[in-house]
């Protein structure tokens, strides 16, 4: 949410030698610049847009409140020609914790297109930011949409608009960079909160999987593409961005190898003791973070979980919500195919 403007009369009062707006503690050109006084400006870089979507590409969307007092929301998208029951993908959206949104238009039209493709209901969660919100808002934001879709499964008699399609015994977790690190993290809170009983935590819902696009972790030893790939100046992400919403959305005084952001860091969740939920990991060949989700992957692997792992080639991150160009929307339909797979194969 962007801060407020002063008014014309009030700025004549301002002395000139006065700054505005104060001291800038931390700030990713055009994104996000955050005040020692605890404002925050946040470009309006991507619009926002409604929930309406273009008859001709069969889905149907709508917004609903999760939870009044911390304003989360969620938007719905369903398949309208798709006969039975859908599995529900829980969707977490990127922006470092700080910035993002449901309702940009990059995810209303790729989570659109991903649901028409995959035959699949789609929650995208708008959970809290950072830094107004440090972690870990955001994944007790994740654990109350579960809790919240629970309890839709609980009551036989919902009026909710799509809940006559949802199969809630076939649920996905899934996001894409910061949205990709929540859903992991609400899978290690939520097993840590149960006593390694998830499944029972979340019942009637089955939870078959978590689909990660190119996660966001970070860690203080730097790895060969952190330090020597070479990013576009319009890139999604580059190592001082990221260095900067760690310092914005982990707790104070913490580095990059707390277990939120490095989970492979000594202290951090025994990956054999993760719950034994398929994961599948799309990475991107340009990103700064692709030896760092190989590592991760490698990691998951060596502790006997089932893990499955694409590099999408000649693409940086995020590509599928960011970039036009007709390599990326060629590398989209590949990872909306694979997700299709993911999804349909367990």
């Amino acid at each position: 949410m962007a801060a407020a403007k002063v008014g014309s009369n009030l700025r004549r009062k301002i002395g000139k030698d006065c700054h505005q707006h104060g001291v800038v503690a931390e700030e990713i050109d055009g994104l996000i610049k955050a005040y020692e006084d605890g404002r925050v400006e946040r470009p309006q870089i991507v619009p926002c847009v409604t929930s309406t979507l273009a008859p001709g590409l069969g889905v149907t969307s709508r917004d609903t409140v999760l939870d009044n007092f911390t304003n989360i929301w969620a938007r719905f998208y369903v398949p309208i020609k798709f006969h039975g029951k859908l599995p529900l993908v829980v969707y977490f959206h990127g922006g470092g914790f700080c910035v993002g949104s449901a309702a940009w238009s990059c995810y209303h039209d790729f989570l659109a297109r991903l649901a028409a493709k995959a035959n699949c209901i789609i929650m995208s969660v708008n959970y809290r930011l950072a830094p107004e919100n440090p972690l870990p808002a955001a994944y007790d934001d994740g654990i109350k949409a579960l809790m919240w879709l629970k309890q839709q499964a609980l009551c036989v008699c919902t009026d909710n608009w799509w809940a006559s399609q949802w199969n809630f015994s076939d649920v996905f977790l899934a996001g894409d960079s910061a949205g990709a690190n929540i859903a992991f993290n609400v899978i290690t809170r939520l097993d840590s909160f149960n006593a390694g009983q998830t499944a029972a935590a979340i019942k009637p819902l089955t939870l078959k999987g978590i689909i990660l696009i190119q996660p966001f972790f970070g860690g203080e030893a730097r790895t060969h593409s952190e330090k020597h790939s070479v990013q576009s100046p319009r890139s999604a992400l580059n190592l001082a961005a990221s260095d900067t919403y760690w310092r914005l959305a982990l707790p104070c005084g913490a580095n990059r190898d707390h277990p939120w952001c490095n989970p492979l860091a000594k202290g951090s969740l025994k990956l054999e003791d993760f719950v034994r939920f398929p994961i599948m990991v799309c990475i991107s060949e340009m990103d700064i973070l692709k030896d760092r989700s190989l590592e991760f992957v490698a990691s998951l692997g060596r502790a006997g979980k089932r893990v499955e792992h694409v590099v999408h080639k000649g693409v940086g991150h995020a590509f599928q919500i960011l970039s036009k160009s007709q390599l990326s929307q060629t590398r989209t339909l590949e990872i909306m195919a694979r997700i299709k797979g993911f999804i349909s194969g367990i």
